[in-house]
């Protein structure tokens, strides 16, 4: 049994690469288990804030009972897609032991410009490269950037399934179209561009700038992703 814990931050691929996994049939997924108790505890408003609240445990060591506790029979990768942000200092940190940690990185400049899109003053707690890491130099584990991985699924896929210990499977290349039960429930605002996807999508640059008020941001992040980037698969 391999518990993967893959640690993203907002404006990524994670929902794509949550969906690659599910396409195994060895593999079970869960879908930012930590969202509620991160809104409860921040009190942070985002769009379908109570429903994400009456979905899932509130109490952070709820959740890591459930990401460490039994699993159903056949299942022998249990993928957790997780926002790093999420994982805030009141966090306790012992039951990270029990996971396999990994990490799925994109540049600052292009996270920060499509983030200032949606939300108009991000911090550098809002991105989450500071706790990955954290993450990474007290557990380890692969890193995957974005770019990469929409350039060569295949290769870096494969890189990332040996880094993990577990076999690389092709179904992890394609997947049906529509919306999953594994989904949380802020799917209908979050998920219509996967909703419509059957595989990762081409690399494209991103288009338009950093905000001149965002590019201090961007310098504060640079340090942390160029760390995690040196370390890609």
């Amino acid at each position: 049994m391999t518990r993967v814990a893959m640690w993203s931050g907002p404006r990524n691929v994670s929902t794509a690469l949550m969906r690659s996994f599910g396409s195994r049939a060895d593999t079970l997924v869960v879908d930012e288990p930590l969202y509620a108790y991160y809104l409860s505890t921040t009190g942070i408003d985002h769009p379908g804030r109570e429903d994400v609240l009456a979905s899932q445990p509130r109490r952070w060591a709820d959740v890591a009972a459930a990401l460490t506790g039994p699993l159903p029979a056949g299942v022998s990768v249990y993928y957790q897609k997780h926002m790093a942000h999420h994982l805030l200092p009141e966090v306790g940190r012992d039951w990270l032991a029990g996971l396999a940690h990994a990490y799925l990185i994109r540049d600052p400049a292009h996270v920060v410009a499509s983030y200032a899109k949606v939300r108009g003053a991000p911090t550098l707690a809002d991105l989450g490269y500071a706790q990955q890491v954290e993450l990474f130099r007290t557990r380890g584990g692969p890193v995957v950037d974005a770019a990469d991985l929409l350039r060569d699924p295949a290769g870096v896929l494969s890189r990332l399934c040996a880094a993990l210990g577990i076999a690389f499977d092709p179904a992890m290349l394609g997947w049906a179209p529509g919306r999953r039960d594994t989904d949380g429930v802020w799917a209908p605002h979050w998920y219509a561009g996967v909703e419509a996807s059957t595989k990762f999508g081409s690399y494209t640059p991103p288009s338009g700038p950093v905000p001149d008020r965002l590019a201090p941001l961007v310098d504060e992040a640079r340090p942390y992703y160029d760390e995690l980037y040196a370390h890609r698969v």
